[in-house]
């Protein structure tokens, strides 16, 4: 898994009726993109984060 600043992180939702969790990777802390990321998710909450198997990176559009 690698990311750069400005994707989103989603953490899908566990259980029926769990919502996914979206978040901002503000800080990439590993090796060329690599985990973990410090995160800052929508409801303000900022955090370290190193994604398991529910997670999914989107990577943001970059201008042309």
């Amino acid at each position: 898994m690698r990311a750069t600043v400005g994707d989103q992180l989603v953490q899908h939702g566990r259980v029926v009726g769990q919502h996914d969790k979206v978040g901002e990777i503000v800080e990439v802390m590993g090796h060329e993109g690599t985990p973990p990321y410090r995160v800052r998710f929508e409801d303000g909450h900022e955090g370290v984060c190193s994604p398991g198997p529910d997670t999914e990176i989107r990577h943001r559009e970059m201008d042309h």
